[in-house]
């Protein structure tokens, strides 16, 4: 069956090279512990298969899986600095919809650009 265009392996090399250098980050630091890859991947409770995807920047590879390699590695608060909020931006802020809005997920004529 062949891939979709909106599949994640047709993300923009800008998207993917980053998650590839983020991957061998992490396996420096697993290395760096020598640890095997079957123990990283015991001690992240998923297969080696799944480790070696993180490592390899798959961008499929789960969040949470990332967050948790992360801590097991010392390096949970890393991710703070991912994306930091723009100055001035109240975190949990709620984003609220007028009334005179349509819908939520209905694109109006106006919208369309095709």
């Amino acid at each position: 069956m062949p891939k979709s265009s909106h599949s994640l392996s047709a993300l923009p090399s800008q998207t993917t090279r980053p998650l590839e250098q983020l991957g061998l980050r992490l396996r420096a630091h697993r290395v760096h512990r020598e640890w095997t890859v079957a123990e990283m991947a015991e001690r992240l409770l998923c297969s080696p298969n799944t480790l070696r995807a993180l490592e390899s920047g798959k961008p499929g590879t789960s969040i949470g899986l990332l967050a948790h390699a992360l801590w097991l590695l010392g390096e949970i608060d890393s991710l703070d600095s991912v994306a930091p909020a723009p100055a001035g931006l109240v975190a949990k802020r709620r984003v609220r919809k007028s009334a005179t809005q349509g819908a939520a997920g209905v694109i109006a004529e106006d919208e369309r650009d095709f």
